[in-house]
């Protein structure tokens, strides 16, 4: 069946040689986009800017800002069954892109930022995606609480929710130790490196596919 998977981190432009962003290394997303086409899926990576190798047998296409990481996911997000939105994607953005480098010509300096387009909010009504969908909470306090939230507002089936304050997990890493955080009860995951993580995520998903498309 057709997956797609977002990952990495976006770049807000600032200025020709600045930009935004924030610490995703995109290795969750990389290794989910791996163990869902060693599970025999057609997988779809949608990727930020990472210094990762592409897996193998996977479709890749590169994004840099959240504006084109939100196009990308539109324009093939039809034909998917399932969707997982591993991405970190940037919140806000500057209001303009300065021309040239901007010079530091005074003490301070003001950006006016806007919201990002909201890709994983827009999946269910603006998208009219109807498959199985899969959101990602980084949270440093209230974890459940704030992914169920999440999960709600969003029309997700399920969110994998992780604490980035925990030292040796999450950004930089490679290990994780995750929640999965379902409509009505909660699945505390254990430790594990991100490669072995993905495998049992995707086994997860995938069963909560069916049993979904059988209720």
């Amino acid at each position: 069946m057709n997956v797609l998977v977002t990952a990495g981190p976006t770049r807000e432009p600032i200025d020709p040689v600045r930009f935004l962003s924030n610490r995703s290394s995109g290795k969750m997303g990389y290794e989910l986009a791996a163990a869902f086409q060693h599970a025999g899926h057609t997988v779809l990576l949608v990727s930020g800017p990472t210094t990762l190798d592409v897996p193998d047998g996977v479709d890749f296409l590169p994004v840099e800002t959240a504006t084109e990481m939100q196009e990308a996911v539109s324009h093939h997000i039809g034909r998917m069954r399932i969707a997982v939105f591993a991405a970190a994607v940037a919140d806000y953005t500057p209001a303009a892109k300065a021309a040239e480098k901007l010079k530091k010509s005074s003490d301070t300096l003001t950006l006016e930022l806007v919201k990002t387009p909201d890709i994983l909010g827009s999946a269910r009504m603006a998208m009219g995606f109807t498959g199985t969908l899969v959101g990602f909470a980084a949270e440093t306090e209230k974890l459940s609480a704030h992914a169920r939230d999440k999960l709600v507002r969003k029309g997700c089936d399920l969110i994998v929710a992780n604490d980035v304050s925990k030292p040796g997990i999450g950004f930089d890493s490679n290990f994780n130790e995750v929640t999965l955080v379902y409509p009505d009860h909660d699945a505390p995951m254990p430790r594990a490196s991100k490669h072995d993580l993905a495998h049992q995520l995707v086994q997860a998903i995938l069963e909560l596919h069916h049993t979904l498309r059988q209720s």
